[in-house]
């Protein structure tokens, strides 16, 4: 008893006081209409005002079944949080994977265009590995920094690879890609290089038939350069298992992808570098850097200066659970991570369940702050935190 207490106060001295901050509650699972929110996401408005996505499910904590895509805006840096929206309903199906993106470049739009990236599905996600079912993208806009959207847009024929003639019976590129998600977490923008302006959305999907520890899956990306009027698709990472993904831009206008390993042999993330805009990748390696559990992760640009760029990265640092969340600091464009922040873990609260903390994203605030919009407690609260890092 005395060796356990002993281990529990070591372990909050060692969660200083960035883990001490106070949180604000998003989303509480079994209120405002769903059993479960999973799979946050958070972005910055032209405005100022943040904007936290969610899938909201209606009747249970499953993965696929009566999922909407949901949303509050907090106008206070994340104090307090409006009423909860919902912004997609598929009826008694699936809509999920929100990915959201802030296009800062649009001449026609001087106050921002917000796209908000989806998929659909049919069925559980194993059965559409195993070819019984389709996963669509989608996606919807504001320009009025979050309130009302658009009718939505189906995008599946330019970036998907589906051997399914009724997607798009003349589509000549079908390679039997078969499960596929977008994300999850927000998208990027290019801001600097030959390919400023450009929006890219971190995605996977499943190829051929369902392979052993996931090792059919494969991250890739898609993106635009005419503000969503046609996408393109990137090549895809070559290590087997490469699933769920985040991107950021670095210096010298160039793109680092994070990603988890689906296979769950190496207990690490993997980096994809890519020199031109996430068309085709220079380079892919598993980073020891970063501990992760097989659970999804956020990377975001922090700062640009001449030479190397800063970035941040958001992730359960644990190899066995999802839990002792934690966002390092990188000042060489993700080389090295020597500042890690913890932020929350099951221990400082009397308890350690299996999933303490789990998915995340993050979103630049200002010069010294960050926000994460962050899953705790078993999946019973999304809530966020406004991080010094600086």
């Amino acid at each position: 008893m005395r060796k356990n207490i002993l281990s529990l106060l070591l372990l909050i001295c060692a969660f200083p006081i960035h883990a001490q901050i106070p949180f604000s509650v998003v989303y509480t699972s079994g209120q405002e209409g769903h059993k479960t929110y999973r799979i946050p996401a958070v972005i910055k408005n032209k405005q100022g005002h943040l904007l936290a996505f969610a899938e909201g499910r209606v009747h249970g904590s499953g993965d696929f079944g009566d999922i909407n895509i949901v949303l509050k805006i907090s106008r206070d840096q994340g104090r307090t949080w409006s009423l909860l929206s919902t912004l997609v309903d598929y009826q008694d199906l699936q809509a999920g994977n929100p990915t959201p993106i802030l296009d800062n470049s649009d001449p026609r739009f001087p106050n921002g265009r917000i796209f908000l990236f989806y998929n659909t599905g049919n069925n559980h996600e194993n059965e559409i590995r195993e070819g019984k079912g389709l996963r669509e993208v989608w996606y919807i806009t504001s320009i009025d920094g979050g309130l009302k959207w658009s009718s939505p847009v189906n995008i599946t024929s330019q970036v998907h690879r589906p051997d399914q003639p009724a997607v798009n019976p003349s589509y000549k590129f079908k390679e039997d890609w078969r499960h596929y998600a977008n994300g999850p977490g927000h998208g990027m923008q290019f801001t600097q290089g030959p390919y400023a302006g450009r929006m890219l959305i971190a995605a996977n999907h499943s190829e051929g038939p369902r392979g052993e520890r996931g090792s059919d899956y494969r991250a890739h990306s898609f993106f635009t350069d005419d503000h969503g009027d046609t996408f393109q698709l990137g090549s895809s990472i070559s290590i087997p298992g490469s699933n769920e993904a985040s991107a950021a831009e670095i210096s010298g206008g160039r793109l680092m992808m994070n990603i988890r390993n689906q296979r769950g042999d190496i207990r690490q993330r993997i980096v994809g570098l890519s020199a031109n805009g996430g068309s085709t990748w220079d380079d892919t390696y598993f980073d020891p850097q970063l501990p992760d559990p097989v659970c999804q992760g956020s990377i975001i640009t922090i700062a640009q200066k001449k030479g190397a760029y800063s970035l941040a990265f958001s992730n359960a640092a644990d190899t066995q659970n999802r839990d002792n969340l934690t966002i390092r600091i990188s000042h060489d464009d993700g080389r090295t991570w020597p500042i890690s922040i913890p932020i929350d873990h099951g221990a400082l609260s009397g308890e350690s369940p299996k999933d303490f903390t789990a998915y995340s994203d993050l979103v630049l605030l200002n010069s010294k702050h960050i926000g994460i919009l962050y899953e705790r407690k078993d999946y019973s609260q999304i809530v966020f935190k406004n991080i010094k890092w600086k």
